[in-house]
């Protein structure tokens, strides 16, 4: 493959990466900063220097300036409002574990025990799914395209958070819980290249179906004596068909959403 051919690929994709502007900031700066990305790239094709370090830097740095404008066009088109819901609901989730933690810590110590952390990390890791939500689900009309996106999305939630607390196959320091990052891959991976259309989110979403699937399978061969944990191997069975049926439910609403964009 040419220096040529890599460079106009590179070009190709930052183009398709400023269509994840708003609107009306793509309208205003896009075709500019896609000069500029090509000019930059054609000085350090005359200066024989490397694109990949470059392009690396480039696609993140356009990557961070897109999530802070979606959120600037968020506020500007009053969504405040949802924004300070998804808060109010999140406070009155984390309700349950605190109220559990300061019943726990009068018992001699022993209960349900979370940190300061625990909570920041917990409300901004939900938060961050509503804001998610909003980005992406918000921007279509279709209410089977939103409901499907928000199982997909919960259930990726609950698949993080149950694997790095308590783990799904024996305990979290289980190594073979680690395969689970293969279903984030698939789906962060697949909805890009998708771009978040209803078609091509019904195939990422059968192809997690099918990740998670796979994994305490691909478990039992790599490691035949591992510890099941107390649920033993049908309880962690039970919970991966749990995440499986997300996944697969999502893929089935994407897949409709798609027959009805038709």
């Amino acid at each position: 493959m040419t220096y040529e051919h890599v460079s106009a690929q590179y070009r190709h994709w930052y183009a398709k990466l400023l269509r994840f502007y708003p609107k009306p900031y793509r309208e205003r700066f896009g075709e500019s900063m896609e000069q500029t990305f090509n000019d930059l790239c054609r000085e350090r094709r005359e200066a024989g220097d490397g694109l990949f370090g470059f392009v690396l830097w480039m696609f993140v740095e356009t990557s961070a300036a897109i999530i802070w404008e979606n959120i600037i066009f968020m506020i500007m088109q009053n969504i405040t409002r949802r924004l300070i819901v998804w808060a109010v609901v999140i406070a009155l989730i984390l309700l349950i574990p605190l109220v559990l933690t300061l019943l726990g810590s009068g018992v001699d110590g022993e209960g349900w025990h979370w940190t300061l952390s625990d909570f920041v990390i917990m409300g901004a890791s939900m938060f961050g799914v509503g804001l998610v939500y909003e980005l992406i689900a918000k921007r279509s009309e279709k209410t089977v395209y939103r409901v499907a996106f928000g199982i997909g999305l919960v259930g990726a939630f609950l698949l993080g958070c149950v694997n790095g607390a308590v783990g799904i196959i024996g305990n979290e320091g289980n190594p073979a819980n680690l395969m689970y990052g293969a279903v984030f891959a698939v789906g962060l991976i697949g909805s890009l290249m998708a771009r978040f259309k209803p078609r091509g989110m019904a195939c990422t979403l059968f192809a997690a179906t099918l990740a998670q699937m796979l994994v305490p399978v691909i478990a039992l061969f790599i490691w035949p004596k591992i510890s099941w944990g107390a649920a033993g191997r049908l309880g962690m069975f039970v919970v991966n068909a749990f995440f499986v049926m997300l996944f697969l439910v999502s893929a089935l609403l994407f897949r409709s959403a798609a027959h009805k964009y038709n």
